[in-house]
């Protein structure tokens, strides 16, 4: 009987493609155990808090297991994947009697089996979290015999349950004897950041030890007002029922992925940043004529001209003429951030949810150049291909709620920018023009801002250069 040797199994684990996120649920898988693989070729879709990312495999093999079945939320760090290397078939299942090689739950050290391939040789660039090493990925321990839990994260759970010290696990080796990080997902981490709690001295209350938003909440009561200690029952009081609903008459569907990291972005942003926002109505009919001019014309062919590229256009040269609303602010250092770059972020309402992309240094973009970009953004957001990176690094945002035939609303900061702009329908209205009532194409326009960095001076400024270029559109050419 010929059985594969562990070393020629590599294990593929669930990286982290969003840098800083801790769990992705697997949507699809594109192979199945016995199938072939290269290097480079993608082998599941993923979903995570930011967007669905197609992963793909470092090696050359056969698959040899699938460690987690289509829907399940995987941590960071977890091997999802198996494949043999060693150029033969899939390992044939162990005869009765016999022991089936075991999963190691560290990484495979380095061999002459895995050399780096030299630069050019055609590898796909790895994904952020591609090999991290199992004693600097602390993720909370999944249920289940399968995964494989690091030593130092399962000594953490066990100590904080109340199952036994930590000490009953295998002891550390020399140097690895420091505590683990404490388990927070990043927007806790961030909450905690901005309130002054070290994670280190909160109690954790979340399954498996992990600490959350309510926990560093309750770290930030004044020491003063303590509360008089109360003996723990020696049971558990009996936990009512989820209250009873009717499947028939009613819907319930789970916060995850890019709905829940918008909720609380959402709540971290409301909640942090002091929002004003401010109101125009314009009259756009010049605008609305100067779309359909650039719809014919041959330097446009064949890309998307809207009024939405216009407005684009006009916030950034309004940005150009007032350069501090551009910016964001540094809590720990106490300072405002500047950018002398715009990543202008486009607001996209997607079947997962509602995603921010933005376009790269669009200060820097001719008008078809920015018509090409708004197109491919669009497109890439319907058709749930967003990568991560696409919606990291943004500076200001506009929302186009016009769409749905809304007037305006008062939209909510993306976080870590100091402005947004909504846009409202535009809609034929009476309006006196030349000093006579006529019939025009009208909008309003609202912009939220930072008040910390924004005040009501230089918000009304930039609002008042949108509005003057879309009433006047040739001043994209004068002021420009």
């Amino acid at each position: 009987m010929t059985t594969m040797t562990e070393a020629s199994v590599r294990e593929f684990k669930m990286p982290d493609v969003g840098e800083g996120l801790t769990e992705a649920e697997i949507l699809k898988w594109y192979v199945q155990p016995g199938d072939t693989v290269t290097d480079g070729q993608v082998v599941c879709e993923v979903e995570t808090a930011k967007a669905a990312v197609e992963l793909p495999i470092p090696y050359d093999g056969v698959v040899r297991d699938l460690h987690f079945p289509e829907g399940t939320t995987v941590d960071v760090g977890t091997v999802i994947i198996a494949v043999d290397v060693s150029g033969g078939a899939a390992a044939p299942a162990p005869e009765p009697g016999e022991t089936a090689p075991e999963v190691s739950d560290t990484p495979d050290a380095p061999e002459a089996s895995e050399e780096k391939k030299p630069e050019g040789s055609g590898r796909q660039p790895v994904l952020v979290g591609y090999g991290v090493a199992a004693s600097s990925t602390k993720r909370r321990p999944r249920k289940g015999p399968e995964v494989a839990v690091p030593q130092a994260a399962t000594a953490l759970h066990t100590e904080l349950n109340g199952h036994g010290p930590a000490a009953a696990a295998p002891a550390p080796s020399a140097g690895t004897a420091e505590m683990p990080r404490p388990l927070a997902k990043p927007p806790v981490r961030k909450l905690a950041k901005d309130l002054g709690v070290d994670l280190a001295t909160v109690t954790p209350s979340g399954p498996d030890g992990i600490i959350t938003r309510e926990d560093v909440h309750a770290a930030t009561v004044p020491a003063q007002a303590p509360q008089p200690a109360v003996e723990a029952p020696a049971a558990p009081a009996p936990v009512a029922a989820a209250p009873a609903y009717d499947a028939a008459r009613e819907t319930r569907i789970p916060i995850k992925g890019v709905r829940k990291a918008t909720a609380q972005a959402m709540i971290g942003s409301a909640f942090t940043a002091p929002h004003v926002t401010e109101f125009v109505t314009v009259d756009v009919t010049r605008t609305m004529k100067l779309v359909e001019e650039l719809k014919q014309d041959k330097e446009f062919a064949g890309l998307r001209v809207n009024p939405l590229l216009l407005i684009a256009k006009a916030l950034l040269v309004a940005i150009r003429r007032n350069p501090d609303v551009n910016a964001s602010w540094d809590e720990a250092a106490q300072e405002i951030v500047v950018k002398h770059y715009v990543n202008l972020g486009i607001a996209a309402a997607t079947p997962r949810g509602l995603i921010v992309p933005n376009i790269k240094d669009a200060h820097a973009r001719t008008l078809p150049q920015l018509a090409e970009s708004l197109g491919e953004l669009v497109s890439t957001a319907r058709e749930g291909k967003t990568s991560p990176g696409a919606m990291q690094g943004g500076t200001v945002t506009i929302t186009n709620v016009g769409v749905f035939g809304v007037d305006t609303g008062t939209p909510i900061l993306n976080p870590g920018e100091s402005a947004i702009l909504a846009v409202g329908a535009i809609k034929l209205q009476p309006w006196v023009h030349k000093g006579k009532v006529k019939p025009r194409q009208v909008t309003t326009l609202a912009l939220s801002f930072d008040h910390r960095m924004v005040d009501g001076e230089l918000g009304s400024k930039v609002l008042a250069d949108v509005a003057a270029i879309l009433e006047q559109p040739k001043r994209l050419m004068t002021w420009s």
